[in-house]
């Protein structure tokens, strides 16, 4: 733990979370494939709704997860971003200096 800064460190979470995020959409997408529109059924095909219905719901569940996680990663790309312009105004702030 003694080599990483801490922006090395934050940048190594943001990895790990935005490829959790990465691969949630992924998911999604899959799961979402499955989803129609519009369906009509008659009363034989009611199993079809159930069906629909359970991807829908998991679909909106993945959603919430990537949620999430994308407002995370983004905001943790933010304070990432921020340090950095910190430290560059105030190395060069320093270096300047009598």
């Amino acid at each position: 733990m003694s080599g990483f800064t801490p922006v090395t460190l934050l940048l190594i979470i943001w990895g790990v979370i935005t490829t959790v995020f990465v691969g949630l959409m992924i998911w999604k997408s899959l799961v979402g494939m499955q989803e129609d529109d519009q369906i009509f059924l008659d009363d034989a095909e009611a199993g079809f709704e159930k069906e629909q219905r359970e991807v829908i719901d998991k679909v909106k569940r993945i959603t919430t997860y990537a949620k999430g996680f994308g407002f995370a990663s983004a905001g943790l790309l933010l304070v990432i971003g921020s340090m950095v312009i910190y430290r560059g105004l105030y190395g060069l702030s320093t270096s300047t200096m009598p």
